[in-house]
């Protein structure tokens, strides 16, 4: 079990240094407040391998590393949190749909994996985008244009992001599992964890 939960840290840390990588590549900014990127892929895939207590970790690590290397955008430590720590965090609830992936790929019916990746990583960005959404509104309001509720913009604009990078991510998510879906699948004892941890 030990030896499990260290292969399990390790992955959710390298999960997270990948993320960072493909944030540092070019995204598609449609205005400077919403930026659309797959940079989300390596934790929906940590997710998907391990349960979302791995994809939670994994997803901290990340906002950790984005803080470390001076990528964050901070305005208040509150802001930090909620921005960094947990919105990352809770793209690995993403997770909570590991077992019906897993058993699908299982069963070798990949179409009925597909369908749950793509759920599952709808549902994994609306739950980071969520806690962006509160922050835009209470810390970032003044960038509201001013015909326009702080609360109404922060809505589009986390709206937006998170609908096209939940749409990117499930597009690279679909063929990877279509053309490689050992990336997701573990072996059996393996898949057992992953079950429980769901």
């Amino acid at each position: 079990m030990k030896h499990t939960r260290l292969i399990v840290l390790l992955e959710a840390s390298l999960m997270a240094a990948f993320a960072v990588i493909l944030d540092m590549l070019p995204s598609i900014k449609l205005s400077p407040s919403i930026s659309i990127s797959i940079a989300m892929v390596p934790i929906f895939l940590l997710s998907y391998r391990r349960g979302w207590k791995a994809g939670l970790t994994g997803g901290f690590l990340w906002g950790i590393l984005q803080i470390a290397l001076g990528d964050a955008w901070i305005a208040t430590p509150v802001q930090m949190v909620i921005e960094y720590f947990i919105a990352f965090a809770f793209i690995g609830f993403a997770g909570m749909f590991a077992g019906k992936i897993q058993d699908s790929l299982g069963d070798s019916r990949r179409s009925k994996a597909i369908l749950w990746v793509v759920i599952a990583t709808f549902v994994g960005s609306l739950a980071r985008y969520f806690w962006h959404f509160i922050a835009g509104f209470v810390f970032f309001a003044e960038y509201a244009p001013d015909d326009m509720s702080p609360l109404l913009f922060s809505f589009i604009a986390n709206g937006i992001t998170m609908l096209g990078s939940a749409l990117l991510c499930s597009i690279v998510l679909a063929i990877i599992t279509n053309i490689a879906p050992r990336l997701i699948k573990v072996r059996t004892h393996q898949h057992d964890i992953s079950r429980k941890a769901s």
